[in-house]
């Protein structure tokens, strides 16, 4: 270790000297490929111009053996992501000394090579170095201070996943059906069996893939492509005098109430599935645990939350499409989501525990951003108002009963937005 002139502060050490510690202390062996070279930061693949990025998302079903590998594939991952955040723990605690993916991937490489983890050959190494780039880019938020130090994934709490770079994986077009085709990941025999439930973008090559399993036991596979998407139409008032405007207020009394009256009900999934999820949870603290008949209860739970979460999903992104689809100019109100949902204490405390249950159930949060990545890709102006709005320009309500209420001024700030976006 350095200390600072006063002997308390300590600083990070650099040069030489970081280079002796990361090669005898920590094991991460010095950078023998491109010696003559100078280091340069690598840099992240642009896309294309006028592409956006996207996802499409299908349902797979792995042989057996397939599975197994998967099985395996992400327990690896998972661990190699939990050893590269220890290693570079240890590195800045104990050493002041930094470590980032570059040294990663040479441990990694050690790591591979061990008598005790040498498991890990059995998994491609590509899938084990994304792990080690989400690790970084979790620093890297850190860093920014957008969110929390990086924590330990657990196989419990995390989802099981994979992610697979253009090395990782080969793509094979059919020509009689574009758009489809067969995916074959790497350290594995035979392509996927992939429910394609629409095709991809015809002639277009995946950038990566990722292979994940809920706790209900379904596989995954996300293919991420760069596609042109077309903005649609522009949609104006009958007299052409401006945008066609619309208002959302997001509630629980209506998930969304528009500002012509029209509502849209609150799905509560939640409420609705609660009897038998509380069967169901009673069933599971009465078996034995580790026995089979325990994992079955688990399993049925399991795959309950996974129809409450499709369904939630599925009557989400089909209301924001409408929308999206429907006016010119969507304007929202700017929510603290995290403030709302804080946990309750003192009296009252059961009925906040259920107000935060309905928040959380109506997904607010996954609204707002389905609304806005499809305003990007669709030509659609989003206006997010300030959430003290109200009590500078309208009238505020006098409680949560209170569901109509002045708001004055927010069509013609939705005008006025349009018209600078679309130039009018």
């Amino acid at each position: 270790m350095a200390e600072a002139a006063g002997g308390q502060k300590l600083i990070r050490v650099t040069g030489a000297e970081a280079k002796r510690v990361k090669r005898e202390a920590l094991g991460v062996p010095d950078r023998i490929k491109h010696q003559q070279r100078v280091a340069v930061p690598m840099q992240r693949r642009a896309p294309e111009a006028d592409t956006r990025q996207r996802v499409y998302r299908y349902r797979c079903y792995p042989t057996p053996a397939q599975a197994e590998q998967l099985i395996k594939t992400f327990g690896a991952c998972r661990w190699t992501y939990n050893e590269g955040l220890a290693l570079r723990d240890k590195a800045w605690r104990e050493h002041r000394v930094a470590l980032g993916f570059a040294e990663s991937c040479r441990a990694l490489t050690g790591w591979r090579n061990a008598e005790g983890t040498r498991w890990l050959q059995e998994v491609s190494s590509t899938v084990l170095q994304q792990a080690l780039r989400h690790l970084d880019s979790a620093f890297g938020r850190f860093f920014q201070g957008t969110t929390k130090h990086p924590t330990r994934k657990k196989k419990s709490r995390n989802r099981d996943s994979a992610t697979y770079v253009r090395t990782g994986f080969r793509w094979v077009e059919d020509p009689d059906q574009p758009g489809t085709g067969l995916i074959s990941l790497a350290k594995q025999y035979g392509p996927l069996r992939i429910r394609w439930s629409r095709p991809l973008p015809a002639g277009v090559r995946p950038v990566k893939l990722t292979v994940t399993r809920d706790r209900a036991g379904r596989f995954f596979v996300s293919v991420l492509v760069e596609e042109r998407i077309e903005p649609l139409p522009h949609l104006f008032l009958r007299d052409g005098s401006a945008p066609k405007a619309v208002g959302l207020d997001l509630g629980l009394a209506a998930l969304v109430t528009l500002d012509d009256g029209e509502k849209v009900d609150h799905p509560r999934l939640l409420k609705k599935y609660a009897a038998k999820l509380a069967d169901l949870q009673r069933s599971l603290h009465r078996k034995k645990r580790g026995s089979r008949n325990r994992e079955k209860a688990r399993q049925e739970i399991a795959r309950l939350y996974a129809l409450i979460g499709d369904v939630r999903r599925d009557a989400l992104d089909q209301l924001t499409t409408r929308l999206v689809r429907e006016n010119q100019v969507l304007v929202v109100e700017d929510l603290s989501i995290a403030s709302l949902i804080r946990s309750p204490k003192g009296e009252g405390r059961r009925r906040k525990a259920g107000l935060n249950r309905a928040i959380l159930d109506a997904s607010w949060g996954t609204l707002l951003r389905l609304l806005q990545y499809k305003c990007a890709w669709y030509g659609r102006t989003l206006v997010v108002v300030d959430r003290f709005f109200r009590r500078r320009g309208g009238v505020q309500p006098a409680g949560w009963s209170d569901r109509s209420w002045i708001w004055p001024c927010v069509a013609g700030r939705a005008v006025r937005a349009a018209r600078s976006t679309t130039g009018m």
